[in-house]
């Protein structure tokens, strides 16, 4: 799968490490990305438009409040592609960037997911942990894919309208994780 990720810090470059290890093609898009240059792990760092373009996966990794300028500038290319909003706007009424994107976006495939666990989690998943995901029908399987890839156990709790859904988890890992001394390898696992 050819997947654009969209920001070089902690949550970016730890998914796209771990994407790239599982076989797919992965380049980052960053407003500082030239060519010849490489993102974390080795992986192509690009321009955000150079990055992007003909991507199959497009994943937003970038501080919530940056989505907007992003999307101004190259929204209009991502018709039609899977959108993985793993931003956290912490602090605003919705953390997560999906009206923004929707509207920016009309025909996009949008997905909530990777937003609900610090960076620590993906990098070394405690085995059977459960990443819960809110997703457009049309990527759900795309996503299970990616979730799987990091080491996670997919769970799809709906489609886009169940995005608070997820924001809820976050919310409950971030209580957690406080309630933990600030212990952020702190993870939840769906029994059945």
């Amino acid at each position: 799968m050819k997947i654009a990720v969209i920001g070089t810090g902690h949550i970016g470059g730890t998914l796209g490490g771990k994407w790239r290890a599982a076989g797919h093609d992965v380049t980052y898009g960053s407003r500082r990305g030239g060519d010849g240059q490489e993102g974390p792990g080795g992986a192509p760092l690009r321009p955000i438009g150079a990055a992007i373009d003909g991507a199959e996966v497009v994943v937003l990794a970038v501080p919530g409040g940056a989505v907007a300028e992003v999307l101004a500038e190259h929204g209009q290319v991502l018709n039609g592609t899977v959108v993985v909003d793993a931003t956290n706007q912490i602090g605003a009424d919705r953390t997560d960037n999906q009206q923004a994107i929707t509207a920016a976006v009309p025909d996009v495939k949008y997905v909530r997911a990777f937003n609900i666990y610090g960076w620590e989690n993906f990098a070394d998943p405690y085995p059977g942990t459960t990443l819960f995901f809110a997703a457009d029908p049309a990527a759900r399987a795309v996503t299970e894919d990616l979730v799987r890839a990091i080491g996670l156990e997919p769970a799809w709790v709906g489609g886009t309208e169940a995005t608070v859904t997820v924001n809820g988890v976050a919310a409950l890992w971030f209580s957690l994780m406080q309630q933990h001394g600030g212990q952020r390898r702190l993870a939840l696992r769906l029994l059945s």
